[in-house]
């Protein structure tokens, strides 16, 4: 018990150095004799170095047993905290008082920062001859890379089509212009600038990139198809249900012209991403339709009889053959498929395939064979077995009877027609061309690009 008061003496004196130390206050022991003029050496010697230093102007340093009292007023705060640190590095300090406050007086206050303002002008004016070096140098490189983009002839052999060629020369520019930026800064000694542009770039395109999303998706999309070129000018295509004539592929849509002569725009980011089904593509295309045979007659006979009319048209091609099979018997019909190919370059294929129809159909009924209606039964009784065929109660029922003596009427049999004609129609064709040469918008589809 006796030691315990001795040992908290002994960690007090160890703790006062530190807290000592980390308010600025000077270390270590304490002579017991002051030396001959030692107050008045301290005071000259912060007194001078406070006259080497500015903004301690309003300061006064008094000294008195090795205690040094600062008093006045300084315009920042962060010079007061800077008394204590050089007062505890002089020789012979014991204990540092600072009383020095922060100046408010608003003359004073406003006197650094106009020095500072004329510093930095006549700063910006030495610098003017230097910047305007960077400046000419700067807009030299980006005049060589516009001239360079301006240059047609190696960009048409680069690039397998005009838009993909202007892009190649947005970003001739774009690198040039960077060079020229990087060039200036450069002169001036301020690259390190450029790394804060950079940084500032990344993030504003970045947000840009999200709010433009879509027109980002086109933009590529138009970039794509221009470079696998899925169809070509006059091309009669179907995309995700769309029919149309292709008039031109722009850098954000692709323009179609309906049958009905209306003109259709798809974004090319849909288009990208779409079925498309090109009809033009090949010469030949295969028309179809299909019958309903009464199951009473003779199959076979109307499957020869729709292949002997198919191929004895004149529009019909012979090889690849048409071709007629049974699809599906039905409860009143069996229903036959008859299919034929063209050439879609020299007929019409709706034209084509309505003419097919016709005919096949005379040909079927003046054989005798039967095309009837589908027919359904409706039991109107409520439950009991329907009633078909009854006869007309207002006619007897004798007219409803043939005599056996009375021969049957005997059918003539019809003339066969003839086929219409059915040369493609240029209508749409030259609907599509007479845009194509009075809008002077630009087409991104190549006859000389590779097709996909």
């Amino acid at each position: 018990m006796t030691h315990l008061p001795r040992l908290l003496l002994l960690l007090c004196a160890l703790a006062l150095p530190a807290q000592a130390q980390e308010q600025g206050q000077p270390s270590g022991t304490i002579e017991t004799e002051q030396e001959v003029g030692g107050d008045a050496a301290i005071e000259r010697r912060i007194e001078r170095i406070l006259a080497e230093l500015n903004g301690y102007e309003g300061v006064a340093v008094d000294v008195r047993e090795g205690i040094v009292t600062f008093s006045g007023a300084v315009l920042e705060p962060e010079a007061i905290a800077r008394l204590d640190e050089l007062a505890s590095r002089v020789n012979g300090v014991v204990a540092i008082e600072n009383e020095v406050v922060e100046d408010t007086d608003v003359a004073r206050r406003l006197n650094p920062v106009l020095d500072r303002f004329r510093a930095r002008l006549v700063q910006a004016v030495a610098y003017l001859p230097l910047l305007a070096v960077a400046i000419v140098a700067g807009l030299a490189v980006v005049a060589l890379g516009i001239l360079l983009a301006r240059w047609e002839a190696p960009w048409r052999r680069l690039a397998p089509n005009a838009f993909i060629g202007e892009i190649y020369r947005v970003v001739l520019r774009l690198a040039f212009v960077l060079a020229g930026v990087v060039v200036a800064l450069d002169i001036l000694n301020a690259t390190a600038v450029l790394t804060g542009l950079l940084g500032a770039a990344g993030i504003v395109g970045l947000a840009v990139g999200f709010a433009v999303r879509d027109t980002v998706e086109n933009f590529i999309a138009s970039v794509m198809l221009s470079l696998r070129q899925p169809f070509r000018p006059h091309d009669f295509v179907d995309i995700d249900g769309t029919l149309g004539t292709v008039i031109r592929l722009t850098s954000r849509a692709t323009i179609l012209l309906d049958p009905d002569g209306n003109h259709v725009r798809l974004s090319n980011a849909f288009v990208f991403k779409a079925k498309i089904i090109n009809y033009t593509r090949n010469d030949t295309r295969r028309f179809g339709f299909a019958l309903g045979i009464d199951p009473a007659d003779d199959l076979a006979e109307a499957r020869r009889i729709g292949l002997e009319t198919l191929r004895a048209l004149d529009f019909v091609l012979a090889d690849p053959a048409p071709a007629v099979w049974v699809k599906e018997a039905g409860d009143s019909t069996v229903t036959m498929e008859f299919f034929a190919w063209i050439n879609q370059r020299e007929t019409d294929f709706m034209v084509s395939k309505g003419e097919a129809l016709r005919l096949v159909m005379a040909a079927l009924t003046r054989a005798g064979i039967g095309l009837p209606e589908p027919s359904y039964r409706l039991n109107l009784g409520g439950g009991g077995l329907p009633v078909i065929g009854l006869p007309d109660s207002a006619k007897p029922a004798e007219s409803m009877v043939i005599s056996e003596d009375e021969p049957p009427p005997e059918q003539k049999p019809l003339p066969l027609p003839g086929a219409q004609d059915v040369a493609a129609d240029p209508t749409i064709g030259r609907m599509v061309e007479e845009e194509r040469k009075t809008t002077a918008q630009r087409d991104l589809l190549s006859p000389a690009a590779p097709e996909e």
